[in-house]
């Protein structure tokens, strides 16, 4: 298959038509925009719908209604979008529908800038709206792997009736990669009829479905929340996936690091190699489930001493990684946030101080 070059944003667009999504409802906030100018043009042309929101509110429950509907749909946002959009990500998840969100984080707290960021990684992964709910999170480091994980994305979301969210960066929105779709990941969308509200008529059924995330008893509020927990120990078992970079050597450091500011980390790998310093780095491509036991397993090789979580934030990433290595090893931490990315001569100078 040829390959393009596109942005990120738009090769996320792409990518959700190519994995059959013909429902794209959204609000524009910068850095990724361009996703909902890029399908305003293209989902018509492939028979679907893009419909701007009067806002994010909004947006999020016209992601709920088309996801209870059994409709392949996502929307796109950026951190204060995705923010507004956290009560209708709880009652999706407890309501136990599919859906695909895209983050393209900004800097922040509050209204923050527009360059990149990695200070969403709590809001995706602890939940970011109220209760006891989990997303499944992917995080590329490139616009290919966003491409494919904006794939992979719809398949997930089905398989667990669960939102699935890809949390990116305002640079992998905004740079531009040569890009593939691989057709392997197009799914059909699986057998809705049991669960969706899509109406008796086209199911030929008498039976009414409800979508719903109210339970006013509260054995049946307890009972649905058992089984989302058990939904997510399964994610936990099989959706785990990561990366191991320069592993196989008697690595003295071990980077943990996801999206973009691994990119850099492996620059800085390699250019420490030629100084004959060994350093490893465990990229995490789930945020949740989180690689647990693949920190845990890198922290104990018996060369290595110390963990150092490398992120775009003030450090959130870095207490899953403490809680895995568990003790073992000393965890530091180095960040940078605001739009600036700390250089691989910056993560040398940080890698060295270490040793």
């Amino acid at each position: 298959m040829a390959k393009v070059l596109m942005k990120g944003n738009e090769a996320i667009g792409e990518a959700a038509i190519r994995a059959g999504c013909k429902n794209y409802f959204a609000y524009p906030i910068t850095p990724q925009s361009e996703v909902a100018e890029y399908l305003a043009k293209r989902l018509p042309e492939e028979g679907g719908v893009f419909l701007q929101g009067e806002s994010e509110v909004a947006v999020g429950y016209m992601i709920f209604g088309a996801a209870g509907a059994g409709e392949r749909v996502m929307t796109t946002s950026s951190s204060p979008g995705i923010s507004l959009m956290s009560e209708a990500l709880s009652y999706i998840a407890a309501a136990q529908c599919p859906a695909v969100f895209v983050n393209i984080m900004r800097g922040g707290p509050g209204l923050g800038g527009i360059l990149p960021s990695q200070g969403d990684y709590f809001q995706a992964t602890k939940g970011g709206g109220h209760g006891d709910y989990h997303l499944l999170v992917l995080a590329p480091d490139g616009v290919q792997e966003a491409v494919e994980m904006t794939m992979q994305a719809f398949t997930l979301a089905e398989k667990y009736r669960n939102p699935v969210m890809i949390l990116g960066d305002g640079l992998i929105g905004q740079m531009m990669e040569p890009v593939e779709f691989p057709d392997g990941l197009k799914t059909e969308p699986s057998n809705k009829d049991d669960w969706a509200t899509n109406g008796m008529a086209h199911r030929k059924s008498k039976k009414r479905n409800l979508v719903k995330s109210l339970f006013l008893d509260p054995t049946a509020l307890n009972d649905n929340n058992l089984a989302l927990k058990a939904k997510y120990a399964q994610m936990k078992k099989e959706e785990v996936q990561y990366e191991l970079v320069n592993a196989d050597t008697d690595y003295q450091v071990l980077i943990t690091s996801y999206g973009t500011m691994s990119r850099v980390c492996r620059t800085a790998i390699d250019m420490l190699k030629e100084e004959g310093i060994e350093v490893a780095m465990l990229r995490p491509k789930t945020l949740f489930p989180f690689p647990e036991k693949a920190v845990f397993d890198a922290s104990g090789k018996e060369s290595c001493q110390a963990v150092i979580s490398i992120e775009m934030s003030m450090g959130q990433m870095v207490e899953d990684v403490e809680r895995c290595v568990k003790g073992r090893l000393p965890v530091e931490f180095y960040g940078e946030c605001g739009g600036d990315i700390p250089s691989p001569e910056k993560i040398i100078e940080i890698i060295k101080a270490l040793l």
